[in-house]
């Protein structure tokens, strides 16, 4: 199945959504070399997070990326790690931010980036443009966390804005599970179809579970931001002190909010049902 467009409007372009989506592109298109070359190669290894990298502090060798490309899976040990830095001027951790930009090929990059614009767009439009880009480079560090709890050692690079991608799949789940989303269907037939944000999602998350290991696909790091989006929009949603400090004005409302989230996702009018027709909120600042 392969997400189209969503029945979701919003209020304000997505500038930053945009923005993201024309730098990845520009990216893979004007500086990132195609990966299955010899540039290609060295330049991940150069630009994008590496497990290993991460949890020493310090940038692989050349004898660790050798045994790497050998099969060598203990390439971290400390004992391997002699000889010197293939790309001194590495800085590990600022990596995790660059390798969000990085796409193995033009269907990763074209996925991606469908996937962000369709579900990318409402989560800005709530959040406003600063606090959505720090929250989609907190997802992708999130999903990096993940990665690395399940490959601590791993010497093979992570490339991609799925981890962060995911992230923002998460919170529209929490904040628009019924929005309508037209979806390409691949079966006997290939036909178009209508269906909720939730389920659409929920399988999604289902098909990262099982995904062979041997499939190179950072399925981890795509769960482990999901779950990051879903945790920091259900704490969004359930405060009206968080709900205040995060979302754009219009949205806040005074108890569950101006947009129906609890049921029904969007509607054709945001302030129905609640807007003047409910009392003002008088419970606890949660």
């Amino acid at each position: 199945m392969i997400p189209l467009h969503d029945e979701n409007p919003t209020r304000h372009l997505a500038w930053v959504t945009v923005a993201l989506i024309v730098a990845n592109i520009a990216v893979f298109f004007l500086i990132q070399p195609r990966a299955d070359t010899t540039e290609g190669f060295e330049f991940s290894y150069q630009y994008a997070a590496i497990p290993c990298e991460i949890t020493q502090g310090e940038p692989l060798t050349v004898g660790q990326i050798q045994d790497t490309v050998q099969g060598d899976t203990t390439a971290c040990d400390e004992q391997q790690a002699v000889g010197p830095s293939a790309f001194p001027d590495k800085q590990p951790f600022v990596a995790v931010l660059t390798s969000m930009f990085l796409h193995g090929d033009v269907f990763h990059l074209g996925f991606n980036m469908l996937f962000l614009w369709i579900f990318g767009n409402n989560v800005e439009d709530h959040l406003g443009k600063a606090k959505y880009l720090a929250f989609y480079f907190t997802s992708g560090v999130a999903a990096t966390a993940a990665h690395l709890a399940v490959g601590v050692d791993s010497t093979i690079p992570i490339i991609g804005a799925s981890g962060a991608i995911a992230g923002v799949m998460g919170a529209y789940l929490v904040w628009f599970p019924n929005a309508k989303v037209r979806t390409l269907v691949f079966a006997i037939v290939v036909f178009f179809v209508e269906i909720a944000a939730k389920w659409l999602l929920l399988m999604w998350l289902v098909s990262q579970f099982i995904l062979s290991d041997d499939s190179g696909i950072a399925k981890m790091a795509h769960i482990g931001g999901f779950v990051f989006g879903v945790m920091f929009a259900l704490a969004v949603r359930e405060s009206l002190r968080a709900r205040r400090a995060l979302w754009r004005s219009g949205y806040i409302g005074d108890d569950a909010g101006w947009w129906d989230n609890r049921h029904g996702g969007r509607v054709d009018d945001p302030t129905p049902p609640y807007g003047s027709q409910i009392p003002p909120y008088k419970g606890p600042i949660r």
